[in-house]
């Protein structure tokens, strides 16, 4: 009978973490040893232990390792990693995008590389990875997104995450930022739309749903609405905010996405809202997504009947 070699553990303090290849002798592994089924090889030059880089956290986490001190992650990474909302198509790509300042970006498998200026605004990003600031991360997303999904991040940097409880955590940017920032890059790729898109930013966004829905309604020739009018309610003892409304037809405009009619709790909720709303003496026009694609012709007439019928109704 064969007796196969004992393997030893790996080091506690290895599991969920990455190292480079290279550095194995001071983790007290052989080079045999790294051939485990247990260690994955992410990128060329560096092994994880218990790291399933199914998301854009941990596959910072995987490259980390072969960060030089001028490397910080950038462009797509970084507004994923500061929560910025992106389209599918540009989520589903699981390459990294790594910048280095004042030098020439990193090409391996698997990462873009950008070259940035040396003094590229930088800040520490959830998970702890030195990311660029939000602003300089918003300019350079112009090379991937629209107009419209630019102003949709814009609205989220000066917005910040609604929070349970109805706060709202802080802001990553000031609108001066972004102007700043959008000169820096006047003579970039996308400055037409980054310079559209600072025009369209607003603060108190909640979702981009709102915003593709405020830009609609603009870009069909209706007046720019109010975000987030604060109205009271159930005589006066209740103040709700609208994602949007036309105050001055008492008129409000709610985006329902699909966890509104899934979540029993929040359809119920919705509901509530909605009579709370009309008891008031405002009318509420509930907004999908069918709306804002398929059936926005449709949607964009509904808009306008409404508006005429209820100017009517308010010059009796």
């Amino acid at each position: 009978m064969v007796c196969m070699p004992e393997q030893w553990p790996f080091q506690p303090y290895l599991r969920g973490a990455a190292f480079r290849t290279a550095a194995i002798g001071h983790h007290g592994l052989t080079p045999g040893r790294l051939r485990s089924r247990e260690l994955d090889a992410p990128f060329h030059g560096v092994r994880t232990l218990g790291i399933r880089a199914d998301n854009v956290f941990d596959r910072c986490l995987s490259y980390e390792p072969l960060l030089a001190r001028n490397h910080v992650f950038c462009a797509q990474t970084a507004a994923a990693l500061l929560g910025l909302p992106l389209p599918l198509p540009v989520r589903a790509d699981t390459r990294l995008h790594v910048g280095a300042l004042g030098g020439q970006g990193p090409r391996r498998a698997g990462v873009v590389g950008h070259r940035l200026p040396t003094d590229t605004p930088c800040v520490e990003s959830i998970g702890g990875f030195t990311v660029t600031d939000a602003a300089s991360t918003w300019c350079q997303l112009a090379t991937v997104l629209s107009r419209e999904e630019l102003t949709a991040a814009g609205d989220f940097i000066l917005s910040g995450r609604r929070e349970s409880g109805g706060g709202r955590s802080g802001s990553l940017a000031t609108l001066e930022q972004l102007r700043a920032a959008t000169s820096r890059h006047s003579a970039g790729r996308g400055a037409t739309a980054l310079r559209w898109a600072l025009e369209h930013v607003r603060g108190g966004v909640d979702s981009p749903q709102e915003t593709r829905l405020r830009l609609t309604l603009v870009a069909h020739g209706f007046a720019e609405p109010v975000i987030g009018l604060p109205v009271l309610v159930d005589h006066g003892t209740l103040l709700l905010h609208p994602d949007l409304a036309w105050p001055n037809l008492r008129l409000v405009l709610e985006y329902e996405g699909d966890e509104h009619r899934e979540s029993k709790r929040r359809f119920r909720a919705d509901i509530r809202r909605r009579e709370k709303f009309e008891a008031a003496g405002w009318r509420v026009i509930r907004v999908t997504a069918d709306d804002l694609g398929e059936e926005l012709d449709a949607f964009i007439e509904r808009v306008r009947t409404i508006l005429t019928a209820r100017r009517a109704e308010l010059a009796r």
